[in-house]
């Protein structure tokens, strides 16, 4: 028997042909999104996007499900008939306003060239201002689901997104019959039928203790978002691995799989990947390393952490505390220096040597010691997830002489956000919430083995790799097998499918003591400007996006 995951990125999407008895990945097929990420102009043209905008277009997910699935079949000389279930895993916050029947306001032509219509990505930072407001009016209130989130709700989140939406185009929320994340969108799309997952509404939509946030607390943020669960949303939640519906007629004929075959409830990239490490015991901390890094780990008690993006009960292990927090920019400020930074002389250098340009500035890097280029960064290209929990914050270099190459820039980049990922595992740990193993997921982690030593050697610690290189399309998997009845949980599922990679990066004492020494003054970096207020000396990188802003 077989099951299917397939993980939606930020860029594509992948699915994984899995075979239950051992968790063996049978086939993979990937589709990127013809319209990508959506931040300069919407695809049918008309005014530039403001800055801090990321969206996408709905249909380029289901192209996703045309496309991938028939070809893992075809790949895997797979019968139909012996796959048991599907699973989707989103990344999220991402969000789409529709009609009652589940059409995406964007294809409404009346609402066609209105951004506000379309998919909101994760990385969607326009909503900056209605986060500041939902914070303030949540410590005003003394609302107690806030310390679940770390004291503070991004705006990346559901409720920060839905709020801009009212305040900027009320007519496309008047239309909006629902809001829903794109992640139990495309399971509506798959079965016919709309389902909303605890995961997304536990982390991103401050579902705490059996229920979102008063009808009071919302009226206080706007008098017409006082209804907006109830008139947009719904308040029955499905658990993780439970069954959202059978495969429909439709969905079948675009996948080649049987009619009623099991579709998953959604769940997140993050969090439904912890269990391909094989194990959903407390104390794991997993990181899914990619364009961005999240955090997820399982405790037994309930804990304020500072900067977490949440604690959730069931929200990654039914029974158990779910912890998040990450950094929002880890990948894509690697792949940010490589697009836009890189001199000719290391292109040219790199295609002497056959290599691509990640692969050449690592190893020019990776011969040096570390301290040796002088450098040191902060990593908020795209702001800062956690612990500041702060979008506002900006990148920072410092060291640059005329002696400095991009080899010296990469690998401080690259110690930048293993500084970062450094001050969310003593956030932890400095509040109760013990880390026992380090587990790294994701593109990256296979990729790039000069990170992941300094993610060693900067963390002290032993850092295990999952044994999948696709660990979100196969955690999906995972929890489809355990909705079709395959397993009893998604604790057996783990113990059957999943699994460590043979590789470990350990620390190297004598790197250890210069990593320290460096983190330190990261650490004074981090605070000094991440901490202060825009009024204050530290303030500057506010400052300067506000400069930026009035210009747009």
């Amino acid at each position: 028997m077989y099951t299917i995951g397939i993980d939606f990125g930020s860029e594509s999407g992948r699915a994984l042909l899995v075979r239950l008895a051992d968790g063996a990945e049978i086939a993979t097929a990937v589709h990127p999104y013809g319209d990508g990420v959506i931040d300069e102009r919407l695809p049918d043209g008309g005014p530039a996007l403001p800055p801090d905008w990321a969206l996408q277009n709905p249909d380029d997910y289901v192209e996703v499900v045309k496309r991938t699935v028939p070809e893992v079949l075809r790949a895997g000389g797979v019968d139909p008939t012996e796959v048991i279930g599907i699973g989707i895993d989103f990344t999220a916050c991402t969000m789409l306003p529709t009609l009652r029947d589940g059409t995406p306001l964007c294809r409404v032509p009346e609402f066609r060239g209105e951004p506000h219509a379309w998919v909101k990505l994760w990385k969607h930072h326009a909503a900056q201002p209605h986060a500041d407001r939902i914070n303030e009016t949540a410590r005003r209130r003394g609302e107690p689901w806030l310390p679940r989130y770390g004291g503070k709700i991004s705006s990346e989140w559901f409720f920060s997104k839905a709020l801009q939406i009212l305040e900027e185009a009320p007519a496309v929320y008047r239309a909006a019959d629902r809001l829903i994340e794109a992640a139990d969108w495309i399971v509506w799309q798959l079965t016919g039928v709309e389902t909303r997952n605890t995961c997304t509404a536990g982390y991103k939509a401050m579902y705490q203790d059996g229920d979102f946030p008063s009808r009071d607390y919302f009226a206080a943020l706007h008098p017409d978002f006082a209804d907006v669960v109830d008139e947009k949303m719904s308040r029955e939640l499905a658990p993780l691995g439970g069954l959202a519906g059978g495969l429909s007629e439709e969905a079948a004929r675009w996948t080649g799989l049987r009619p009623g075959t099991a579709v998953a409830v959604a769940n997140v990239d993050a969090h439904v990947t912890l269990p391909t490490a094989g194990t959903v015991e407390p104390g794991t901390m997993v990181m899914i390393m990619g364009t961005s890094t999240c955090n997820v780990l399982v405790g037994q008690a309930l804990n304020d952490v500072e900067g977490m993006c949440g604690a959730v009960m069931g929200g990654i292990v039914p029974g158990q505390y779910g912890y998040e927090a990450g950094q929002s920019g880890v990948g894509d400020i690697f792949a940010w220096f490589v697009e836009r930074a890189v001199p000719p002389q290391a292109h040219h250098a790199a295609r002497e040597v056959g290599l691509d340009l990640h692969g050449y500035l690592a190893r020019e890097a990776a011969r040096q010691r570390p301290g040796e280029h002088g450098l040191l960064a902060l990593d908020w290209w795209n702001g800062n997830r956690s612990v500041l929990v702060d979008v506002e914050l900006s990148g920072l270099l410092i060291g640059m002489t005329l002696a400095t190459r991009p080899e010296d820039i990469y690998r401080a980049l690259l110690e930048a956000t293993a500084f970062g990922q450094r001050v969310i595992v003593e956030g932890f740990e400095a509040t109760g919430v013990p880390v026992r193993t380090l587990i790294a997921a994701g593109g990256l982690p296979g990729k790039n083995p000069l990170l992941m030593q300094i993610y060693a050697d900067v963390l002290q610690r032993d850092i295990h790799l999952v044994r999948s290189e696709q660990a979100p399309a196969l955690g999906s998997a995972m929890h489809a097998a355990v909705a079709a009845g395959a397993f009893p949980d998604i604790a057996a599922a783990a113990r059957a499918m999943g699994g460590l990679s043979d590789v470990v990066y350990r620390p190297v004492p004598e790197r250890v003591a210069v990593y320290d020494e460096l983190y330190r003054d990261y650490r004074y970096l981090h605070d000094l400007f991440g901490r202060a207020r825009r009024d204050q000396p530290g303030g500057v990188m506010k400052r300067l996006r506000d400069r930026r802003a009035a210009r747009a």
